[in-house]
């Protein structure tokens, strides 16, 4: 799969509202059916960041996001709410989901 974590620095006036603006984009990039998971996360050390953690199950999945017509709206009503250019990390991992993290097990 594609693993996908970037690092959003949205404007002071923008934070909260956020999710918000973001939605129809979460929502339409999640319906994807390559997309695995589209989960934002905001920092709790800074109020303006938001991580955005995706993965998709493969470079067709991750193509047909980026040439997807809500993706091409997204590059043009996001950016100007962020106060710099997104920061992101990407890689190929050879797994399809999540792992347990074992070395913090919950008994169930």
């Amino acid at each position: 799969m594609i693993f996908i974590a970037a690092k959003f620095l949205v404007r002071p006036e923008y934070a909260d509202q956020w999710p918000d603006i973001a939605a129809d984009f979460t929502a339409a990039t999640r319906a994807e059916p390559g997309c695995l998971s589209f989960d934002w996360s905001r920092s709790i050390e800074d109020p303006t960041e938001y991580v955005l953690v995706e993965a998709f199950r493969d470079d067709d999945a991750g193509a047909a996001h980026v040439q997807s017509a809500h993706f091409k709206t997204a590059q043009q009503t996001l950016p100007r709410h962020l106060a710099a250019t997104p920061r992101i990390v990407n890689m190929k991992i050879p797994q399809d989901d999540w792992s347990l993290l074992g070395e913090m097990a919950v008994e169930e």
